[in-house]
């Protein structure tokens, strides 16, 4: 038999700017394996608790099909700065037999041959942005956020997806306010129309010359009959969004905690260099201590679901996966909160969970081992110019990373050898 329910508590409030997560991280799990939060003024409740978060995860009873299952849908997109995100037609929010179609459609792309034939233009367009590096003035520091986190899954993505190089920046600009949630609404949906305009415009060059990239293969894909395209005009185009959303902003945050976990954690750098550990394991950890994403909205209650002490998620009420705390729970890992890249367990849900898992995984593991690699090794001097407050975060509930990354390429150790 359950325990009888506690009593309710005040929503949590969950910060817009993301001043403080880890101390987020802790009212969560204070408050037990799920609780009730404010995203921005709509009422969720955020699971924290990496077993139930799990099982919710695979259960038939979630649902991330807005429409059909939270009865709040249309009230909430009229307003909620984070609309798009609940609204858009893919498969991020898609449930049962629908989700099985869009993802059918789209996991081709990212095979495992698919994504290690990206590995010679991942080392390409890297060792170019080194290159770059490379040759900028010694006497002051450098963003590596903006100067290598950003442009390389841009560049990435971009090659994958058939973009122009001379639209990357406006790319980047768009997507880069899809994840900021300190925009108001208005802010919101302008940006949400220009996002839209950039990928009708995507659309119509690659219908037009179509190549060797995803988004030529998507509208070259039939349906099972063969006689209409896969995917609708709205999907193909959220199709697109969640693409480039999915495979740009996580990727530029793992790279950005890999680096700074690096030099900031005492020893974390020896153990690569003498071998103890992978450039992959690197990876692993800062995908658990550091998630790229710390909240993902959201996901609906099917019907009544109890609860581990007693209270029930209602049919019809939102759900938070809370990756990033869930991924920091003490019951979890030992010393949760230390990053160790030598950690025996490898668990974590930085990718999500069951049919949902994220399917461009490969590709951004492909990308941070990468750049790591080639970093280190063209740099082995790198210092964090670390300013006493520490470093600002990037002001988001939902993104995981830091406003700046300012390092010293050479750091006075010109002469380190990389191991």
């Amino acid at each position: 038999m359950p325990s009888s329910a506690p009593p309710e508590q005040e929503p949590l409030v969950l910060d817009p700017t993301g001043a403080d997560p880890h101390a987020e991280h802790r009212a969560l799990h204070a408050r037990g394996p799920a609780t009730r939060v404010d995203v921005l003024g709509v009422p969720a409740w955020s699971v924290s608790d990496p077993v139930l978060l799990r099982a919710l995860l695979t259960s038939p009873d979630v649902s991330k099909d807005g429409r059909a299952h939270w009865p709040a849908f249309a009230e909430t997109v009229q307003s909620w700065p984070l609309a798009l995100w609940v609204a858009v037609r893919n498969m991020f929010t898609s449930y049962g037999a629908d989700h099985r179609r869009l993802r059918r459609i789209i996991a081709p792309a990212f095979s495992a041959r698919r994504v290690e034939a990206v590995r010679p233009v991942v080392e390409r367009i890297t060792a170019g942005l080194l290159d770059d590096l490379a040759a900028l003035p010694p006497d002051a520091p450098v963003d590596l956020r903006e100067k290598l986190a950003y442009p390389l899954p841009v560049a990435v993505i971009g090659h994958l997806m058939g973009v122009p190089e001379e639209r990357y920046a406006h790319f980047r600009a768009v997507v880069d306010g899809v994840f900021d949630t300190t925009l108001g609404r208005e802010e919101a949906a302008a940006n949400t129309g220009a996002l839209y305009v950039v990928l009708d415009q995507l659309i119509a060059t690659r219908r037009a010359e179509p190549g060797d990239d995803l988004t030529s293969l998507l509208l070259a894909t039939p349906d099972q009959e063969g006689a209409e395209p896969a995917l609708s005009h709205e999907e193909l185009r959220d199709t697109l969004l969640l693409v480039i959303s999915a495979g740009y902003e996580t990727t530029v945050n793992v790279i950005d905690q890999a680096v700074h976990a690096l030099l900031t954690v005492d020893g974390q750098l020896d153990l690569v260099r003498s071998g103890q550990v992978g450039w992959g394991d690197v990876v692993e950890e800062t995908l658990r201590h550091e998630s790229a994403v710390k909240h993902l909205p959201l996901r609906y209650a099917v019907r009544d679901i109890p609860l581990p002490d007693g209270r029930t998620i209602a049919r019809g009420e939102a759900i938070l996966a809370s990756y990033a705390a869930a991924n920091r729970h003490p019951g979890w890992h030992d010393d949760a909160d230390v990053f160790d890249a030598g950690r025996l367990s490898k668990e974590h849900l930085a990718f999500g969970h069951g049919v949902h898992f994220c399917v461009g995984a490969p590709l951004a593991r492909l990308e941070v081992e990468v750049c790591l690699r080639l970093l280190f090794a063209r740099f082995p001097g790198l210092a964090l110019d670390l300013p006493a407050e520490g470093l600002p975060p990037f002001p988001s509930l939902i993104s995981n990373g830091h406003r700046n990354l300012p390092v010293w390429l050479h750091g006075g150790a010109l002469d380190e050898e990389p191991g």
